[in-house]
């Protein structure tokens, strides 16, 4: 089931909100979430999101329709009402039909720019007002008045800048299997939100993420002004921090994986094979046919972490091994080990 989307939580303001509030609210998010600035995954949907929501309210005939019918009116082309007191017409009046502008023509339009896929900018703004940014982003942030690198509105048109609130940073705990083979976590959060009339209530939420195998302790994933909203205030971004549980078995050295295997003095000396269970739960045997010393270690290429940026490649395992020596030896044993190893 499709969820109707609250365009007026979208763009954070009230129902009441005037032209220069709208447009306010979409030249902060609509630069928060630039592709050209923002390289997160969730940042073109919420670009896009931001677009629509700004194309709709930024309409009267439009607006009024949402207001009334919701997002449902708008796809079925429900005619604006009477600007009268005359009941409104027929939901679906025969012909009737938006065009909603797309997130380009949306952004060409506020900020005079190249498009947000890199179209070259209209004026003197470069690519380097902004580090980073292509030159329609920069031509747009010069345009609505943002400091290079801030994310944030400096004044000029905007009208002064909002402070964003501190992120929240939270600890993941992932296991090595999660890492290796990649995982599904959902987190359930619970934030305070602003209703229609700025008062704040609260709402739960299900945030979804996806572990991408090869992941490393420290990688952050983050999701956008995920914290309690309050009023002139941004909120804060959540920011989930991977935590790697010990294993019993394995550690982990970068993209490597280190496995301690137990051997007789025997063995060390005349050879052994190596049984063991990979992450992933196969069973492998590693024959190891070198005299084994304390500090030798047996590599398998191929057997160890993925390789997050290039998925077709996985470091090594590298076997390191304890070798049990005998706590006593008779004389007759003593005398052999000495005619054998002279």
């Amino acid at each position: 089931m499709e969820v109707e989307v609250d365009y007026y939580k979208v763009l954070g303001v009230g129902r009441a909100a005037t032209d220069d509030e709208l447009k306010k609210a979409y030249r902060r998010l609509v630069m928060k979430y630039h592709p050209d600035k923002n390289p997160s995954p969730q940042a073109g949907p919420l670009f896009k999101q931001v677009s629509a929501a700004y194309d709709v309210l930024s309409d009267p005939d439009k607006r009024a329709v949402y207001d009334q019918y919701g997002e449902e009116g708008l796809k079925a082309g429900v005619a604006p009402p009477s600007p009268s007191s005359a009941p409104p017409p027929h939901p679906h009046g025969p012909g009737f039909r938006f065009n909603p502008r797309t997130a380009d023509e949306i952004f060409k339009e506020m900020f005079g720019a190249g498009s947000y896929f890199g179209q070259p900018p209209r004026g003197p703004a470069t690519p380097q007002s902004v580090p980073g940014a292509t030159a329609s982003y920069a031509a747009a942030a010069a345009a609505a008045g943002f400091s290079p690198g801030s994310g944030e509105a400096s004044g000029g048109s905007m009208g002064g800048s909002m402070r964003k609130a501190a992120a929240i940073e939270r600890q993941l705990a992932c296991s090595l299997e999660d890492l290796h083979k990649g995982a599904t976590k959902k987190m359930k959060i619970s934030r305070d939100v602003l209703d229609s009339a700025g008062k704040p209530m609260s709402v739960e939420e299900i945030l979804t993420i996806d572990i991408k195998p090869g992941w490393k302790k420290g990688t952050k994933i983050t999701f956008p002004e995920k914290g309690n909203e309050t009023r002139n205030v941004i909120p804060s971004d959540l920011v989930f921090i991977i935590e790697e549980r010990a294993h019993p078995k394995f550690k982990r050295d970068g993209n490597d994986l280190v496995y301690t295997h137990k051997i007789s003095l025997v063995d060390a000396l005349t050879g052994c094979a190596v049984q063991l269970m990979t992450l992933d739960g196969r069973n492998l045997t590693v024959p190891v046919k070198s005299v084994i010393n304390p500090t030798y270690e047996e590599v398998v290429p191929g057997e160890g972490m993925p390789i997050t940026r290039e998925p077709s490649k996985k470091g090594n395992l590298r076997i390191k091994f304890q070798i049990k020596f005998p706590t006593n030896l008779t004389a007759d044993q003593k005398a052999g080990v000495q005619q054998l190893l002279s």
